[in-house]
């Protein structure tokens, strides 16, 4: 049994992976100041699983709580979420988000040396590759940030692989998510927006149940099949297991592993939308709005090298991904 560190696990999709880690029989501690959970997802995990993982409601920005748990526990790996995540919001406040992502992963990797665990994997995400790409995105493809948001996770891979550099004795995976997406099939627990959803799924959920009138659609002139913007969604379980298979991973001893985590498929909002008025038996009535700036046409992942490094790829399609975000919402139409 290895004691794995979550930081942010009782978000979406660390929740998931408490519950694939907990299935495998692994003993889980989560930090979370709760800015973007629940409480009741830990009363879900424990309905899944059986088991309760080890719980503390303290900040990542907090030395001394960080080292309570470290000194608390005998903690193998940490597997970091921890971190502000809207787009738009980091616009708005960039200072919060250099906090809390930027300082509040340098007092993380502080501390960890400090007490000798040296092994970590981090929630990057396909921001850092920018708007100027084309699909399908391999890892090696130009790196850059448009908001403040991408600007932390690119800062923060920056910082990983300069700590990897100084002291190779660092075990360091970096996972590049494209666009999570369903629900645990249980329909406990899933993607419980505060505020405004920014992403689709919750979005297209929320008015196929009847609570948003229709769904804004930002631009019908890109270059795809129908118009629409073309992404690649992965289902969040899918997301999860590949964490697990980072921590398995044998690393090469001259690098950090860096990988994509995506279907390596694109689907468009309208695609989205089909599908799933297809699984919910609903129609999802919607608007046509201009583009967004720096939208671009396409973007999807090359899962290969995931496959060849740490022998994971995705195994659910986008019918699954609208089954499990309808089931959960009909379960939890207001959250958690």
């Amino acid at each position: 049994m290895k004691k794995i560190l979550l930081t942010g696990g009782v978000g979406y999709i660390g929740s998931h992976v408490c519950i694939e880690l907990i299935n495998k029989g692994n003993e889980v501690v989560i930090i979370d100041n709760l800015c973007n959970s629940s409480m009741e997802v830990l009363n879900r995990i424990k309905k899944i699983t059986g088991f309760s993982p080890i719980f503390y409601e303290k900040d990542i920005r907090d030395k001394s709580a960080l080292l309570e748990i470290f000194n608390n526990h005998s903690i193998d790996s940490v597997i970091h979420f921890a971190g502000l995540k809207s787009l738009s919001e980091s616009l708005d406040k960039p200072i919060s988000y250099y906090d809390n992502n930027l300082i509040g992963t340098i007092n993380l990797l502080t501390i960890m040396a400090q007490v000798n665990c040296k092994s970590i994997v981090f929630s990057s995400s396909a921001t850092v590759y920018g708007t100027n790409q084309d699909s399908p995105i391999r890892e090696n493809s130009p790196l850059s940030a448009t908001n403040p948001y991408g600007q932390t996770k690119l800062l923060i891979e920056r910082l990983l692989q300069d700590l990897y550099i100084s002291d190779n004795e660092w075990n360091i995976a970096i996972l590049r998510y494209f666009n999570p997406a369903g629900a645990h099939d249980s329909g406990l627990i899933g993607e419980s927006i505060i505020g405004i959803a920014n992403n689709l799924f919750p979005n297209v959920a929320k008015v196929a149940n009847g609570k948003l009138e229709k769904l804004t659609i930002f631009g019908d002139d890109f270059n795809t099949h129908d118009g629409t913007g073309v992404r690649d969604y992965i289902h969040v379980v899918d997301l999860a297991k590949g964490h697990l298979k980072a921590l398995e991973a044998k690393k090469s001893d001259s690098k950090v592993l860096v990988v994509n985590l995506g279907t390596g498929e694109g689907y468009s909002v309208l695609d989205v939308i089909r599908e799933f008025e297809s699984v919910s038996n609903k129609i999802i009535p919607y608007k046509f709005l201009g583009r967004r700036k720096g939208d671009v046409s396409k973007c999807f992942a090359d899962p290969s090298l995931a496959l060849k490094l740490i022998d994971w790829k995705a195994e659910y399609r986008l019918s699954q991904m609208c089954k499990d975000a309808w089931n959960w919402e009909l379960l939890n139409p207001n959250g958690y």
